[in-house]
Formats: structure tokens, C-alpha cells, sequence
């Protein structure tokens, strides 16, 4: 039985000696943060629903002086959906959202653009004669992301009046 017992003693010995050689945990943590900061970045323009409610939402660009406006996005409350993968090439985009029941939740009086919207899922050149494309105009809201390349909008509740 001794010689038993001295057996287990030395694989257990063989086994600490493996072990002591392996990857530990903070290895393999270090190594994932490696590779996941060498990956490019998904979204350049994202927006962060911090909204109690779910947002629909349309985006507009500008490119030689043509505007496109597209959408729409549902942003559930408290997340974020990227809605422009590229790189961003112009200082503005606008934003225009709405809550569940299709008000808009942006105060139309805010610096920006009157442009088309489509009630499903649209892609709309230029910002004339809305209505009579069969879209409807609203006010987008300028958001000027400072010449970034990425920029990321958190829509907020608005202040309660007082």
C-alpha cells in the first residue's frame, strides 16, 4: 500500500510540473485583447437608444452636395444599433426618430434639414418635392461630429419642462 501511495505522490508531482507549463487564464485574456483591438472597428456611426422606449430611426448624408436619407431603424431601449459602416467623410449627418406611436421625439426646432421619409424601408436622392415622391418631409436633426471618422449619437429623454 506504500507503494501504492508513493505513486499517486509522483503523478500528482507530474501533473503540478504540466500544469506550471500551461497557458494560464491571464494569458489567454491578454491574447483575446490582442487579437480583439487588431480587428477594425464595425461602426462608424452608431446611435445609443438611452431612451426608455424603442426608437425608429432614419439617417441622412450629404455627398457632392446631394442629400440621401435612409432608414428605418428600430433601437430597442438602452441599445445601440450601427447605422453607417463606413468611414465618415462628411462633418454632418442628420437624424431624425420617432417613438413607438410615430411622434417625433426631436424638437423641430433644432439646426437642421427638412427631408423625405418613407413609411417602410427606404433609400430617398434628394430632398425636393417630398410629397410628391409619395414621401413625407420632416425636420432632421443636425449632428456635427467634429471631421471624425467615427462618432458614436446617444439619444436621451428629454428634460421634463420647468
Amino acid at each position: 500500500m506504500v507503494k501504492h501511495t508513493q505513486r499517486n505522490v509522483e503523478a500528482g508531482r507530474q501533473g503540478l510540473a504540466i500544469a506550471r507549463h500551461r497557458p494560464g487564464p491571464l494569458l489567454a485574456w491578454l491574447l483575446f485583447l490582442l487579437f480583439a483591438s487588431a480587428a477594425p472597428a464595425s461602426a462608424q456611426f452608431a446611435v445609443c437608444n438611452q431612451t426608455l422606449d424603442a426608437v425608429n430611426l432614419s439617417v441622412a448624408t450629404e455627398t457632392g452636395g446631394v442629400f440621401s436619407t435612409e432608414g428605418w431603424w428600430t433601437i430597442g431601449a438602452n441599445r445601440c444599433a450601427d447605422v453607417i459602416k463606413d468611414e465618415l467623410v462628411s462633418r454632418y449627418i442628420y437624424v431624425y426618430a420617432t417613438d413607438v406611436f410615430g411622434q417625433p421625439i426631436v424638437d423641430s426646432t433644432v439646426a437642421g434639414e427638412n427631408m423625405c421619409v418613407g413609411s417602410k424601408r427606404f433609400k430617398i436622392e434628394g430632398i425636393d418635392s417630398c410629397w410628391e415622391r409619395g414621401y413625407q418631409q420632416v425636420r432632421f436633426m443636425e449632428v456635427d461630429t467634429k471631421e471624425m471618422v467615427r462618432w458614436t449619437l446617444f439619444l436621451k429623454e428629454p428634460a421634463p419642462p420647468g
